[in-house]
Parts: structure tokens; sequence; C-alpha cells
């Protein structure tokens, strides 16, 4: 997910992506506790999607 992608959401909706991607994060980290995950990649990548949609939130909130 870039973050021309994320500028052009509502905040609403960035609010949902951002309950969805943690709870991807979350079953990503308990699939990976009982058996390794092909790519161990996707929980770093997971948690900088999660980073980037706190970071626009936080952008929409100091610029009000």
């Amino acid at each position: 997910m870039k973050i021309t992608e994320l500028k052009n959401l509502t905040t609403q909706e960035l609010q949902e992506r951002l309950a969805t991607e943690e709870q991807n994060l979350a079953k990503l980290k308990l699939t990976h506790s009982v058996s390794p995950l092909d790519n161990p990649m996707q929980i770093r990548a997971a948690r900088k999607d999660i980073a980037r949609i706190h970071t626009e939130l936080r952008l929409r909130e100091i610029n009000k």
C-alpha cells in the first residue's frame, strides 16, 4: 500500500482499513507462531502499512 493511495481515502475509510490491517497482523502473528510462514516478511510489511495509516490519520488530525 502506497502513501498516495492512503491520501485518496476518506478518514472513515482509513479507520476501517486500519482495523482490517490490525486484524490481519494478528492473524499473521498467530499463524507464524504455530507454523512458520512461507514469507515472514509479510509481518514486517503489515506493520509498516499500519504505521503508514497511523501517520496519515495523525497528519489529518494536525491539519484540522
